[in-house]
């Protein structure tokens, strides 16, 4: 690229890095990996600009640059599971949480309401529990759903891409849709509360929490709901067993945690700081919440300290 044409592309090209990079992290399950194609995809767009002949859209260009750089990625890479992903729910039973710090985990996007991915693709299809259900599929079956439901392309545009057949992308896009039914979130569960009853019911989690009351905190969940906690393998699903957690394995008590609020995939978040031994409060664990029916159904907490730089949050309060 001459240094004439370099202004062009990247007036051009800026306006996608937001979505490209949403869409990067739908196939990855990794935001900081979905960086570091989308900086790869602007470097392999820029070098080739002057050869784009504007036979399709520079997005639709920039999309397959992209997708073809996260397949190539995936070749190398396992999947990104939550701990839900792995096995079964556990009881408590004293024993202490396994941990894996090997496993490359899913991890959460910090949310952008200006984000012009929320504005060509839906807000669901962003969330953690959709993200997740993503990585059971095959990469090639995970982009061709994500190209054609998320993204709506048609289906000769994915033939295309993919260098393979119609034919090939319908039948790996039914079997693609097929696998998510079993493990996606069921409509029910992706409705979206009004905002003002999610700021309450995180307000009342972040009172209870910071006074320790094992009892409070768990009237907020759901029957069901899932509490997770990568890199530990070990989760729990209804309010007896977590308590039970809270109660016997999760360090510090009234007046020890603090909290700083973020949203994470259109989803409430927390930053949560446990109380050191110098009376510093550093960072514990980012939180994740899913709410339905007024308390919450999903709660996922993410030990990887990383994840507070990539949120903006203060690394101490």
């Amino acid at each position: 690229m001459t240094v004439d044409t370099e202004p062009d592309f990247l007036s051009q090209a800026d306006p996608y890095r937001r979505e490209l990079l949403a869409h990067c992290y739908r196939m990855l399950g990794s935001v900081h990996d979905a960086e570091d194609l989308v900086q790869e995809t602007m470097l392999r767009a820029w070098r080739g600009y002057e050869k784009f002949e504007g036979r399709s859209s520079l997005r639709t260009w920039l999309y397959r640059i992209a997708t073809t750089q996260c397949l190539t990625a995936l070749e190398s890479r396992g999947r990104r599971p939550l701990p839900t992903g792995l096995g079964g729910p556990s009881d408590t039973g004293g024993r202490p949480l396994e941990k894996r710090d090997e496993v490359p985990w899913l991890e959460p996007m910090p949310s952008d309401d200006e984000d012009p991915a929320t504005i060509v693709t839906s807000r669901e299809s962003m969330r953690l529990a959709f993200v997740a259900a993503l990585q059971h599929l095959p990469a090639r079956q995970r982009a061709v759903l994500i190209l054609r439901d998320v993204l709506a392309w048609r289906a000769a545009e994915v033939a295309d891409l993919l260098d393979t057949t119609t034919a090939a992308v319908n039948s790996a896009l039914q079997r693609a849709r097929a696998q998510l039914d079993e493990v996606a979130p069921t409509p029910e569960d992706v409705v979206e509360p009004a905002t003002e009853d999610k700021r309450r019911l995180l307000a009342r989690y972040v009172a209870a929490f910071e006074r320790k009351n094992v009892e409070e905190i768990v009237a907020l969940l759901a029957e069901d709901a899932v509490w997770e906690m990568p890199p530990f393998t070990t989760w729990f699903q209804g309010p007896e067993q977590v308590a039970r957690h809270l109660s016997g394995q999760c360090p510090g008590g009234p007046g020890d945690f603090r909290f700083v609020t973020t949203e994470a995939n259109g989803e409430p978040a927390l930053g949560m700081y446990l109380r050191a031994d110098d009376g510093v409060f550093r960072p514990f664990t980012l939180q994740t919440f899913t709410v339905r029916d007024g308390r919450y159904s999903h709660v996922v907490s993410f030990f990887d300290h990383r994840l507070f730089d990539t949120f903006g949050l203060p690394e101490t309060l």
